[in-house]
Formats: C-alpha cells, sequence, structure tokens
C-alpha cells in the first residue's frame, strides 16, 4: 500500500513538473544570440537569429541588424568587423529587427567580451557628415523598446565643452509615448537633470504656435531643422512649449575633430499611442562651446508601427483641430523598400489624395533618392515626375538606381530604402470627416506593393451655444414662458453628434380651477353658496435636454432626445372666492355677500417631470446663427409644449 501510494506521489510531482515545464515554454520569446571571433586585433560579430515567420503576400522576410559596441561605437550591418582601441572588457548589445514578419523582433542578451589586443589608430564603424545626428535602431512599436543615437561632432580648432540635450513626449499627445530607460555614454559626459537650464516667461504677446507641419512660429521667427542659431533661451523655450520631457548632459574636453555618441533606450508607454500612420518626433540640441550661445539643433521623426514594413504611409496630421486648420498645411510621408535582386530604375508611387484636400497645393518637401524636379519635357537625367488624376497624386522616380536588399554586395540596407514627404492644403469647402489615404508602390514593372491606410481625424472640440426662446404650454391656462440659455456640443460636426443643455426659464400659468355650489343653511335662513378655488403659479424652472442631433446638410438639422425638468423656484399663490345669493324658490337669486381670500407658498426643487422631445433647426446649424421647433412630450400630464428658438454656435 505505501509502495502504491509513492508511485502514486511521484506521478503526479512529474506531472506538475512536465505541465510547468511547457507553460514556461510556450511563454518564451524568440531570442537573438550573439555570437564572435576574435583574430588579433579584428573582432568579427555575427548574430544567431530565430527563423522568419514570412507574411503572406509580403517580399521575403530578413532581418536589419544594430550592434552597440561597449565603446561609444556602433554597426547597422548583419556581420561586422570591430577593432577596439584599449584593451579591456567590453559589454556588446544587439538588436534584431524582423521585416515582413508575422512576430515581435526577438530579444538579445547583452555579452561582454575581453580584448586583449586593442588599435589605438582603429577607427570607428561610422563617421558623421555632419557636426549633430539622430538615428534610431527601429521604429517606435507598442511595448517595445528603441535605441537612439544621438552623434556630435567637434568642428573648432580647438577643445571645447558643452552641453546635450535630447527632447521627447510632445505636448500635442495627452500621454507620454515613451520612458526613458537608460543613458549610456562613453566620453565623460554627465547628466545634470531633466530641468530646463534656460527658462522664459511667455506671456499673450510672445506664444508659440505649432503649426501642422511640427514647425514652430514665435512671433515671426520660424524655426528651422538643423540650422545654425544664436538665441539659445529662445530655442529651449520653444521645445519647453513642445515637448513635455528632456534629457540633459554636459560634456567637457573634446578635441578639434572628435566625433562622440550617446545612446538612449527609450520604453514604449501603455499609454503609447496606437495609432500606426503617425508621425511622432524627438529632438536635440548642440552647443559645441558653453562660452557662446551658437547652437545646432536636429528633429528626427518617426512612424508608429505594429510591424516593421518599410512600406508604409504616415502623418504628422493625425489628430488635427478643425478650427485652425484652413491654413495648415498636413505632412504626409510615403516610405518604401526595394528588396528586389537588383537596383530599380523607375519607382511609381499611387497615392490617393481625399476630396477635402487641394490637390493643386501639393508641394514636395523632401525626398530619396534626392533629385530634381521633372521638368514638362522628357530628360535622361534622374527626376521626380508628378502627376494628377481625379483622386490620386502619382509621384514617379525616373533614372534612378536604387540598389535591391538581395542585390549582391549589398551590405547597408538603409541605402536601399527611399521615401517622398509632401504638404498640401486643404479644399475650400471640406467637411469635418476622418479620412484615409494609401499608396500603391510599383518597382519598375513589378506588380504594386499596398501600403497601410494613413488617417487624418480632427479633434471633437467643443462649440458653445447661446439659446432663447418661447415655450408654449397648450394645456395650461394663462401659460407664459420665456427662456435663455447655453448648449454644449462637439464643433462643427459633420453628421451625427451629441448635444447637452442648460436652460433657465421663467413660466407663469394657472392651475385648474375648483368651483363648489350648494344650498347653505344660516341664521339669516336658507341661501345658495359658490366657492371658487384659483390656482396660480410663478416658477424658475431648469431644463436639462440631451439629444443626438444629425445634420442634413449645412442648412438644416434634426434632433430627438431626453429632457429633465425641475422647478428650481415654485411660487403658489391661492385664491378663494366666496360668494352667496338669496334663496328665490330654490335658484339663485341676487348677490348678497361676497368675500375673497388670498394666500402665498413657495417651494424649491420641486415638480421634477421627464420627457421626449424631438427637433428641426434651419439656418447655420454647424457653427453660427439658426432658428428652430421643438415639441416637447412630457411623461407628466398637462405639461407637454412647444419650443421656438433661435440659436448661435460658437
Amino acid at each position: 500500500m505505501k509502495t502504491h501510494f509513492l508511485s502514486l506521489l511521484f506521478s503526479v510531482f512529474v506531472c506538475i513538473g512536465f505541465s510547468q515545464e511547457t507553460q514556461v515554454n510556450d511563454t518564451l520569446r524568440r531570442t537573438a544570440t550573439i555570437e564572435y571571433n576574435i583574430n588579433g586585433t579584428q573582432v568579427n560579430f555575427t548574430p544567431k537569429t530565430p527563423p522568419l515567420n514570412q507574411i503572406a503576400g509580403a517580399p521575403k522576410a530578413f532581418y536589419n541588424h544594430f550592434w552597440e559596441f561597449g565603446d561609444g561605437d556602433y554597426s547597422k550591418e548583419e556581420a561586422p568587423n570591430k577593432t577596439y582601441k584599449k584593451e579591456g572588457e567590453y559589454e556588446v548589445k544587439h538588436w534584431a529587427t524582423n521585416v515582413y514578419d508575422t512576430g515581435k523582433p526577438p530579444t538579445s542578451r547583452p555579452k561582454k567580451i575581453k580584448i586583449s589586443q586593442a588599435d589605438e589608430t582603429a577607427s570607428n564603424e561610422t563617421s558623421m557628415l555632419e557636426d549633430l545626428s539622430l538615428i534610431r535602431n527601429r521604429e517606435p512599436i507598442p511595448e517595445e523598446e528603441i535605441v537612439i543615437v544621438l552623434s556630435y561632432k567637434n568642428i573648432k580648432d580647438y577643445a571645447t565643452n558643452g552641453s546635450l540635450y535630447l527632447f521627447y513626449n510632445e505636448q500635442k499627445y495627452k500621454a507620454d509615448n515613451f520612458e526613458l530607460a537608460d543613458t549610456r555614454t562613453y566620453n565623460g559626459e554627465t547628466k545634470i537633470g531633466n530641468e530646463f537650464v534656460y527658462n522664459q516667461n511667455v506671456n499673450d504677446y510672445a506664444r508659440f504656435y505649432a503649426s501642422s507641419d511640427n514647425n514652430v512660429n514665435i512671433l515671426r521667427t520660424r524655426f528651422q531643422d538643423s540650422t545654425e542659431k544664436e538665441n539659445i533661451e529662445l530655442t529651449l523655450a520653444e521645445a519647453k512649449s513642445n515637448y513635455k520631457k528632456s534629457s540633459i548632459l554636459k560634456f567637457k574636453n573634446m578635441k578639434p575633430n572628435e566625433e562622440r555618441n550617446v545612446f538612449y533606450t527609450l520604453e514604449t508607454t501603455p499609454e503609447m499611442l496606437k495609432d500606426t500612420s503617425a508621425i511622432i518626433s524627438v529632438r536635440s540640441v548642440y552647443i559645441p562651446d558653453e562660452n557662446y550661445t551658437t547652437h545646432k539643433v536636429k528633429d528626427m521623426e518617426m512612424e508608429i508601427v505594429t510591424s516593421h514594413d518599410p512600406n508604409k504611409m504616415s502623418s504628422n496630421s493625425t489628430f488635427l483641430n478643425y478650427r485652425l486648420v484652413r491654413f495648415k498645411r498636413p505632412k504626409f510621408k510615403i516610405k518604401f523598400q526595394n528588396n528586389g535582386e537588383g537596383p530599380a530604375r523607375t519607382i511609381r508611387l499611387e497615392t490617393d489624395i481625399p476630396d477635402m484636400f487641394d490637390k493643386s497645393t501639393i508641394r514636395v518637401d523632401d525626398m530619396y533618392p534626392k533629385v530634381k524636379i521633372c521638368p514638362k519635357r522628357e530628360v535622361q537625367y534622374s527626376c521626380l515626375d508628378t502627376t494628377f488624376t481625379n483622386k490620386q497624386a502619382i509621384f514617379t522616380f525616373k533614372n534612378i538606381y536604387l540598389p535591391g536588399s538581395e542585390q549582391k554586395n549589398v551590405k547597408d540596407y538603409d541605402s536601399t530604402k527611399g521615401f517622398v514627404k509632401y504638404s498640401l492644403k486643404f479644399g475650400k469647402d471640406f467637411h469635418k470627416q476622418k479620412t484615409k489615404s494609401q499608396t500603391a508602390i510599383i518597382f519598375d514593372k513589378n506588380d504594386p506593393i499596398i501600403t497601410n491606410y494613413s488617417t487624418t481625424r480632427f479633434l471633437p472640440g467643443l462649440s458653445v451655444g447661446v439659446k432663447t426662446g418661447y415655450n408654449s404650454f397648450s394645456d395650461l391656462e394663462d401659460s407664459k414662458s420665456y427662456f435663455v440659455g447655453a448648449t454644449l456640443s462637439p464643433y462643427k460636426s459633420y453628421r451625427w453628434y451629441w448635444q447637452v443643455e442648460l436652460l433657465n426659464s421663467f413660466h407663469q400659468y394657472s392651475g385648474n380651477t375648483l368651483t363648489t355650489e350648494g344650498f347653505i343653511n344660516t341664521p339669516t335662513g336658507n341661501l345658495y353658496q359658490r366657492t371658487i378655488i384659483t390656482n396660480t403659479y410663478n416658477n424658475v424652472d431648469w431644463e436639462i435636454p440631451v439629444l443626438v442631433r444629425y445634420n442634413i446638410n449645412n442648412y438644416i438639422g434634426l434632433g430627438a432626445g431626453l429632457q429633465g425638468m425641475l422647478s428650481l423656484s415654485e411660487k403658489e399663490q391661492r385664491t378663494i372666492k366666496v360668494e352667496q345669493f338669496e334663496n328665490i324658490n330654490m335658484l339663485p337669486g341676487a348677490l348678497i355677500n361676497s368675500n375673497e381670500n388670498r394666500s402665498e407658498s413657495s417651494n424649491s426643487f420641486t415638480n421634477f417631470r421627464t420627457g421626449f422631445l424631438v427637433e428641426a433647426t434651419a439656418g447655420f446649424v454647424r457653427i453660427g446663427p439658426s432658428l428652430g421647433a421643438r415639441y416637447v412630450i412630457n411623461f407628466k400630464d398637462n405639461f407637454n409644449y412647444l419650443q421656438l428658438y433661435a440659436i448661435w454656435k460658437f
């Protein structure tokens, strides 16, 4: 018996162990490992990546790679060769980004390597063309981390001390998109906190206005990206008005022509903007010499993604304020990558243009490959041609050479990518509607690749209205009711929208008159007596309608909803009139006595009643003045009424 019990107990533990092991394996995420081989002073790094899960119908899946070597240098090659300048121990990091793959990017553990042979004359894997640059290892994706590299260079002919700023989490988005998880410096840079060194009091005469293309006007000074500027206080105050958070570093003793990199790890927040057609940005400010205010500014735009598809359409105008968009120029960006085995000579982008935009105002702001705009005649040099149909703008790169990612001897995947960035204005008459755009990308004579949808939406906004009118109660005697109030609704909604109102009405009416008659005995004899009781009301009422409205067009609107009404103050005046007449053969004769008594009473917050309403308006129903009629069916007897009103929405 004891043996059977022990066998059963052993079986239970084995089952539990296997079930726990299975559960752990099911929850394991794909991983990529770092492998390396040291040959003298040279280290060859290779990634060991998991198999890819091909997206059906997409080009062949592949990995993009990003390496951080632990000495301030980095590489985007798949299998880079690295020579360290100093002996010692280094922590190498690797990020693999899956493209055209259905899963999440694999995780990779850092690996420590020991270098016993170094070469002080070795050059970095990367070299700078400018004195300030920003790059990232991948596009931001919800619940993932990204790495931003801020690179800076001393172009002075003397050693300098200065400052670096990184601004992130734009003010225009309610929730934070990122948290700064780590800052890795390799040249003695010191962090001085997240506060702004310079302060500027912004008043009504010096406001910062953010335009739709992420440029900012302060008075008559227009912000421009990556240009040398002088007024550092203005630059930092402007950045503070556009970004919620910043990281500030101080550096010292930077030699002439020296290049340095700072690595920031940003983790996306659970509240991150989930719109995958939205463009978000970060900004860097570089003060190369703390003795002067001369500085450089660099913006970097990023597209939120759910999967890493290099063929993508996005916009910085995901959410727009309808009141302020009339003279804005929303920006759109079309990205593409040649994934073929050979170069592309012609790339055609057939892009949807929603009706609300004016196609004639399209302006190409930037592009890659960098070419001229094609003239009307045929030319042999590289250029970008723009043509239009009723619904589309067509951008065509002609006579170019864009290498393919599968092409032999192509190691830099960035060289296989391109983009067109364009902006345009709204048309003369457009409604507050959501738009959707996508692009068909055609490489030479291949089948088109269809991008995601890029959407623009309008913020609801608030429209406050002033309303006044007259209420007609057909079932009440001597009724007089006037009201004034306010309405609250979304600003200039296109079709359906909610509206809530608070109306204050002044209402006078008479209640039902009660009359009693009969003969009574008195000391002077038998008389005929008539008693008349009359109630008169003088109320101050609150009406709170909540209704859903529908605009048929700009001039006619309909609505229906529910309403509650409460007497904020109710004054009741009661009049009792007693008349006595002679009794002439059991009929009333001449008036003998007449007596009238009056009494008053008042109550607050009484006579609550609810009802259903329907209405129609005519005029400028979306915004501006209009006239309307509403019929309210109260669930309490005698209180149905017709409301005639005028309203002005702002």
